[in-house]
Parts: structure tokens; C-alpha cells; sequence
């Protein structure tokens, strides 16, 4: 008698296919959005949420206060006096030539850019922060030990952290600069028209917002390649220091240069050598992930053909803005920082102690 096989209805059991390691990476992206969504996401937006804020409650006062100030009072322009009777913006704009008329665009243009400015100025501190904390906070709390045991490299870790302070953040910052700067062009709009005027004619025509809107994303990479020292060094004092990094992070560089400051007052080392690591080594190693720094590599090529009215707009545009990938300073720093990226990733390999 043959023996009962109970196994021979069952389906053959299916081989689990392998995670592909972009789906990996993708979780790991994800990880560290939801567990920094408050920097990343909140705080860009809450800081345009208040300079908005602050803007209605300046027009207010402007209104209350300011403006009945100068009720009834002349303004004198082009060589004729006028009243200025309630704001009426339509007479004001009446007795501009044309070339007082064609600075209103690059003039609209600057207030948006002044107006994106505070989700970016939050972006500093938000990468600073959690640069110096990407490394060591898991090794404080131990939590190294579990994320080592999944099936995840030491370096798909550092890159999901180093794509998230130089990608992810400054892409959450700009939507949210951008929708500050939408929200300014409305509350401006609702006070062109109290007092008269057009706000096509006056703001949207003139000005460019979606051309604003498109540098301030095209910078998103020169930001990510310009802040490469600042989050290489930020990341590395994370993964090697015991306690404190913020401290080591901030004496190292500060005290080299005061060291070396002393050594070029004993004529050691002469003033322009010191100078030029003082600018291109300790400064580029904590302030690069400032917004806006990566205009010092411009070319002075560039520089000398930016002048006349649209000056400002040519400065910030995207041409201007892409000619730092013509200064070596930029690639000195992106290789600097990719070499402290690397040895992170060797420290986080060896050290797992809180």
C-alpha cells in the first residue's frame, strides 16, 4: 500500500522575490520625511504663514495709521505737484514717464523675491539641525542597532539622509516659498484695489511671477551642489562624535582659524592665504546650506555684464545662477563634501555606541 501523500494538493510555495533597491531607498526617503516632516514641511510653511501674517497687519496699520498722515499733502514729481487724496494709485501712476514706468517690473519682481525669503531662511536652520543629528541621534538612542539588523547598507543610509537635507528639504521650502509668494501677489492685489488701480496693470503684468517661480526652482541644485561642505562636515561630526556634536561642529573650524589667524599675525602664513581659507574652509563648512551663498562663486566674467535696471533680475536669474557650475570653488566644495559623505559612511559602519 502505497503511503498517503498530504502534501499533494498543495501548491509549490512561490520564491520571494528580492526588494529592488530602489524601492529600498525610496522607503528609507520616506523614513526620514515622516520622522523630520515637522523641519521639512511644517516650518517653511508656518514662517510664510507668518510673514503674510505680519504683511496684513502692516497694510493695516498703514491704513489706520500712516496713511491718514498724509492726506492732502503734495508729492511733487516730473517738475508737477500733486495731491495726494485717499492713495489714488491711478493718479500716481498718471504722472510716471515711461522710464519711471519700466522699473515697476524689476521692482515687483525683488518684493517676490524679498517675499519667498523667510520658508528659506527656516531651511537653514532645518538642514543645519538635522545634519548634526542625522547620525548621532540614532546611536544615542540605540535605534542604530535596529536599523543595522534590517537588510539596508550603511551607505543607502547616509544617502537617503544626505538626499533628504540637499534635495528633499529645499524642494518642500521652495513649494512653500512659492505659495508665500502667490499669497503676497493676493494680499497686494486686494490693496491695489482699494486704492484704485488695477492689479493686472500694476503687479501681475509688470512683474513675473512665474518666471520667479521657475528660478526659484532651477536653484534647487545649485543649492544641493553649493551646500555639500556644510552637510559633508555637518554629517561627519554626527557620526564621530561621542557627545556634543554641535559643540565640535562649531569650536573645530572656529578655533582652527583663530589658530591660524594667529600664526598669519606672526607672518607665518601671509594675509591672502589666510583669507582664502578663511572663505573657501571654515565658512563654506557651516554656512554653505544657506540659501542665496552660492552667488559669491559667480563669476566676475558675469558680474561686470549685470548693470541697468534689471539688474536684480539678471543676478538671480537662472543664466547667473548656473554659471557657479563655471567657478572651481563650487566643485572644491562638492568634492570636499562628498569625501566627509564617504567617511561618514565608514564611521557609521564601525561605531554603533550611543
Amino acid at each position: 500500500m502505497n503511503a498517503l501523500d498530504i502534501n499533494a494538493d498543495r501548491p509549490a510555495p512561490r520564491a520571494v522575490a528580492a526588494v529592488h533597491p530602489t524601492h529600498t531607498f525610496r522607503l528609507l526617503l520616506r523614513r526620514e520625511f515622516w520622522e523630520n516632516r515637522g523641519g521639512f514641511l511644517k516650518a517653511p510653511l508656518i514662517a510664510g504663514a507668518i510673514s503674510l501674517f505680519l504683511l496684513v497687519l502692516a497694510i493695516v496699520f498703514f491704513e489706520a495709521v500712516a496713511l491718514p498722515k498724509i492726506q492732502d499733502q503734495n508729492i511733487e514729481m516730473n517738475g508737477g505737484r500733486f495731491a495726494v487724496n485717499g492713495l489714488d494709485l491711478n493718479a500716481l501712476i498718471s504722472k510716471m514717464d515711461p522710464e519711471d514706468l519700466r522699473h515697476i517690473g524689476p521692482a515687483i519682481d525683488l518684493s517676490l523675491y524679498g517675499a519667498s525669503l523667510w520658508p528659506f531662511i527656516v531651511l537653514a536652520f532645518v538642514v543645519f539641525f538635522y545634519c548634526l543629528g542625522s547620525l548621532y541621534d540614532e546611536r544615542k538612542d540605540r535605534s542604530v542597532l535596529f536599523w543595522k539588523s534590517l537588510p539596508v547598507s550603511d551607505g543607502q543610509t547616509v544617502l537617503s539622509k544626505l538626499v533628504s537635507a540637499a534635495l528633499v528639504a529645499p524642494a518642500l521650502a521652495t513649494a512653500a516659498a512659492i505659495a508665500t509668494m502667490f499669497g503676497y501677489l493676493l494680499i497686494m492685489s486686494g490693496f491695489v484695489m482699494l486704492h484704485g488701480a488695477n492689479p493686472i496693470d500694476l503687479l501681475w503684468g509688470p512683474g513675473n511671477p512665474l518666471s520667479v517661480a521657475a528660478t526659484l526652482i532651477a536653484a534647487i541644485p545649485i543649492y544641493a551642489l553649493w551646500a555639500l561642505p556644510t552637510i559633508g562636515w555637518l554629517m561627519f561630526c554626527s557620526a564621530w562624535a561621542r557627545s556634543l556634536p554641535f559643540l565640535w561642529a562649531i569650536l573645530i573650524p572656529v578655533v582652527a582659524t583663530l589658530l591660524l589667524g594667529w600664526i598669519t599675525l606672526m607672518g607665518v602664513v601671509d594675509a591672502d592665504s589666510f583669507m582664502w581659507i578663511l572663505q573657501h574652509v571654515s565658512s563654506r563648512s557651516l554656512t554653505s546650506a544657506i540659501p542665496g551663498t552660492w552667488m559669491s562663486a559667480i563669476p566676475a566674467s558675469v558680474l561686470n555684464n549685470i548693470e541697468g535696471p534689471d539688474s536684480v533680475s539678471h543676478l538671480v536669474g537662472i543664466r547667473t545662477m548656473y554659471s557657479t557650475l563655471l567657478s572651481p570653488h563650487m566643485w572644491g566644495g562638492a568634492v570636499a563634501g562628498a569625501a566627509m559623505i564617504f567617511a561618514s559612511v565608514r564611521l557609521r559602519r564601525w561605531r554603533d555606541e550611543g
